[in-house]
């Protein structure tokens, strides 16, 4: 079974480790802890991941945001991945910095990364994992706080995240959505910081088929 795991971001120096950035942050720590690198491809940079009998495929799109569409639709049709099979990371600052939050579908929330992936795809049932990245700008420059860099505080909040929401793409595979929401979604309600469960390794192994 292949699945496609799309984490959304900018490509280029100045977008390093920005808010906007976490879809590409999480799928690096993934990548660096399973020991596998990027290649570079067509509309995005993607990386192998063979966990428990499942293939995902990690996905950087370098279409920029705002056309992060093109870049799903095409490696879903590529590697043949049915929408089922496909999970966005994508940053919220609905949600405070160190939470997060899977669902299997809904509107874009005013992100234009998921705007686009569901217009291009002609659907938003789709599964994405919303990260936090709070909200703490002034009215009328959201814009240049989702392109700034995490602060020290915000970092510390949402690291352990990243961790945790790695082992969520993996259970998305092994366990299935819902019993992974089931599993996560309260702890990423608290903020792994703040929840004790900072390291899952294996914690799903009893419930993986």
């Amino acid at each position: 079974m292949t699945y496609l795991i799309a984490g959304l971001g900018n490509f280029g120096d100045k977008y390093h480790n920005t808010r906007h950035n976490i879809g590409f942050m999480v799928l690096d720590s993934l990548a660096s802890n399973s020991g596998i690198s990027f290649e570079d491809g067509r509309y995005g940079f993607t990386a192998t991941l063979r966990y428990r009998s499942r293939n995902y495929i990690l996905l950087k799109p370098s279409t920029y945001m705002n056309l992060s569409g093109r870049a799903v639709d095409y490696w879903l049709k590529k590697r043949k991945v049915p929408i089922e099979n496909l999970l966005v990371v994508v940053d919220d600052i609905a949600l405070p910095a160190g939470s997060f939050r899977m669902r299997l579908k809904g509107g874009s929330g005013g992100h234009n990364g998921l705007a686009n992936i569901s217009s291009v795809l002609g659907t938003d049932n789709y599964a994405r994992i919303r990260v936090g990245i709070g909200n703490g700008f002034a009215r009328g420059s959201q814009s240049r706080f989702v392109l700034d860099q995490f602060t020290p505080a915000e970092l510390q909040a949402t690291e352990p995240s990243i961790k945790i929401i790695a082992e969520m793409i993996k259970s998305f595979g092994t366990i299935g959505a819902e019993l992974t929401m089931t599993k996560y979604n309260a702890i990423g309600k608290r903020g792994a910081a703040d929840s004790g469960d900072e390291d899952l390794n294996g914690s799903i192994d009893g419930l993986i088929p």
